[in-house]
């Protein structure tokens, strides 16, 4: 096992009671973790690669299933904003789905691991540019901690793979073999988000 540690949201045992603070982190970890794989060669660039599936999976399931309904709603133009930050993710996730089945020592995989990390690192300063600035806005202390507990919820219950051309969670869930685990999230964030209000 490598003795790099890429460090995750929640390692710091923070108390998570802002969701937007909570994203902001995981990007940091997405970026950490984009290093690791760079970094890396062999099989230990294809674990930390495995690890970036799985975190920028849990990450967009996390916003699909949380932030972006509530950013539709809570201020105008807020629908555009959604809809383009889906696009945003769509392109993501069909390179992301290209280079899933790839061997990571392919000499293809790290140009497209490069374009893949620019297209990923640009929807995070749009997203908190554009969506998080606005959640800041709108959005009282009980809202925003009822929402990160949504997001640890949802990280919980993530699938590990997300599915290219599919920007919306009721659509994931069609999909076949992660359909289970997407019911499960989506059953845990409307928990988590009951019981927060």
């Amino acid at each position: 096992m490598s003795e790099l540690h890429t460090p995750h949201a929640g390692d710091d045992h923070a108390p998570d009671d802002d969701v937007v603070a909570l994203l902001k982190r995981q990007h940091g970890d997405i970026r950490n973790l984009f290093d690791e794989v760079e970094a890396c060669t062999g099989a230990e660039r294809q674990d930390a690669f495995r690890r970036l599936v799985r975190l920028l999976a849990v990450h967009e399931t996390a916003e699909q299933e949380v932030v972006h309904p509530y950013a539709r709603r809570a201020f105008p133009g807020g629908e555009q904003v959604v809809e383009d930050r889906l696009a945003e993710e769509k392109t993501a996730k069909e390179t992301l789905a290209e280079m899933d089945e790839m061997d990571t020592e392919d000499p293809t995989f790290m140009p497209r691991l490069v374009k893949l990390r620019t297209d990923v690192q640009e929807h995070a300063r749009a997203e908190e540019r554009y969506e998080f600035t606005h959640i800041y806005r709108n959005a009282d202390a009980k809202t925003l901690a009822a929402m990160a507990k949504a997001v640890k919820a949802a990280e919980a219950m993530a699938p590990t793979r997300p599915h290219p051309g599919v920007q919306s969670a009721a659509a994931n869930v069609a999909l076949g073999p992660v359909a289970a685990l997407m019911d499960r999230t989506k059953d845990a964030v409307r928990r988590a988000m009951g019981e927060g209000r």
